[in-house]
Order: structure tokens, then C-alpha cells, then sequence
């Protein structure tokens, strides 16, 4: 059975034993569109800090920095990604203190497939039911609590109109809306503008000059929409 795989969150594995990474690597892409792999905790953090992935499976004991001193670094400031731990049966002394960095929770090698799919799976669907954003690709949301859209974890920077926009089309994704239903939107506090479709032509013109292709898809003689993935 094919299985429908996870493309609005990425996921860093960290582990120093080549032969576990490279199974473990291959396991998680069967869930995981975007899966990184690091070899030590100073790869991982460099990774971490490029790619921002939602998720981070991580082994305690690696060289040059252990995945505990990796996991302290992230949490001065991130205390949202989600982080599970890899250990031996030895490293239960490390775990108790690694109690204070927000795990989410704990596996003890050898790895259980199962345990690991129920944990991943479970995580993922926490993240959803937590983050209030809205993935229209791989690497593009719309954030709901700041009405900002996002590429890559970068702000993508808007216009007042284009903002109040995208505003409108995500408060109903996969709803199409007209031109005029755009347009009054809009000029909500101008209730006496007369209705311009050169206007709201102008509009999307502009705004697709600065986002991705795709983003705000045109449905030829009903109007506007946007699709989440």
C-alpha cells in the first residue's frame, strides 16, 4: 500500500553510525518528502539552521557536538521544533537531564520500526493541530496569526492590497472568488468605489511578479483561489 507521503513539514535526522543513518534515512522517506541527514551534531545544527526542519530525530552520543550541546543550542531560541532522542540503554543519566530541553519524547536503541512510526505520526499530527499556517507547497505557507506568506522560512514581503488579498483567499482555501467578491473585499471601508476589474487584473499582475508560480491560481470565468497541498 502506497503511502501518501508528508509534504508540509521536513525532518533532520542526526546520527554518527553510517549504517543506522542510512537506514533510518531510508525509512523516514518513505513518510517524509524532505528528510536531511547529519553525521555530527555540528552538521546537524549548520543544517538545522538552514533548512528549519519541524522535526529533528536525534542520537545523544556524537563527535564533535553530542546531541545534547546541539539540542541546548537550539532551545536559547526555538523552543517550537519538535525533538525526539535516540539512545542506549547507558545514556539514561544523559536523558534525565535532557528533560529540561522540551523533548518530545524518547526512543532506546535498537530502534523499533513501529514505536518510530507511531511517534513520527503522532508528531506530525500534533504539529498540525498546534501551528496555525497553511502550506500551499513544500516550502510555502501562509501564516494565520501574522497574515505573512513565507518561501523557505523567509518573510515574502507584500503591499497593504496584497496582503488584504491573500488574506482573503486563505480565509477559504480552495474557494474561488470573484472579482468583485476580491474587490469589495478590499474596499470594504469604500463602499461607494464603483467595481474595476482592470483593477483587480492590475492587482494579480503585480503580486505574481513577487511569489512563486502557482501560488494563486485563476479559474478562467469564475475568478480566484488558492490550493493547499
Amino acid at each position: 500500500m502506497k503511502v501518501e507521503k508528508i509534504k508540509d513539514m521536513s525532518i533532520l535526522l542526526a546520527e554518527d553510525e553510517t549504517e543506522l543513518r542510512e537506514t533510518l534515512s531510508e525509512y523516514l522517506q518513505i513518510f517524509f518528502s524532505r528528510v536531511y541527514t547529519a553525521a555530527c551534531g555540528n552538521e546537524a545544527y549548520d543544517i538545522y539552521k538552514q533548512k528549519r526542519p519541524e522535526i529533528i530525530l536525534t542520537d545523544i552520543n556524537m563527535p564533535n557536538l553530542d546531541g545534547l550541546d546541539m539540542i541546548a543550542k537550539i532551545r536559547k531560541d526555538d523552543k517550537e521544533t519538535r525533538i525526539i532522542v535516540m539512545s542506549a540503554h547507558s545514556d539514561q543519566e544523559k536523558l534525565l537531564s535532557a528533560i529540561k530541553l522540551h523533548l518530545e519524547t524518547y526512543l532506546i536503541k535498537p530502534i523499533k520500526t513501529d514505536a518510530l512510526k507511531n511517534i513520527l505520526l503522532g508528531t506530525v499530527n500534533l504539529i498540525r493541530k498546534t501551528t496555525n499556517k497553511i502550506y500551499i507547497s513544500e516550502t510555502i505557507f501562509w501564516d494565520y496569526d501574522t497574515d505573512t506568506l513565507w518561501k523557505n522560512n523567509k518573510e515574502i514581503k507584500l503591499r497593504k492590497m496584497e496582503t488584504l488579498l491573500l488574506k482573503l483567499l486563505f480565509s477559504e482555501p480552495n474557494h474561488c472568488f470573484s472579482g468583485k467578491d476580491i474587490f469589495i473585499s478590499l474596499h470594504e471601508e469604500k463602499k461607494e468605489k464603483e467595481f474595476s476589474s482592470h483593477a483587480i487584473t492590475s492587482l494579480m499582475k503585480r503580486i505574481r511578479t513577487k511569489l512563486p508560480e502557482g501560488v494563486i491560481h485563476n479559474i478562467y470565468g469564475s475568478g480566484y483561489k488558492v490550493i493547499p497541498v
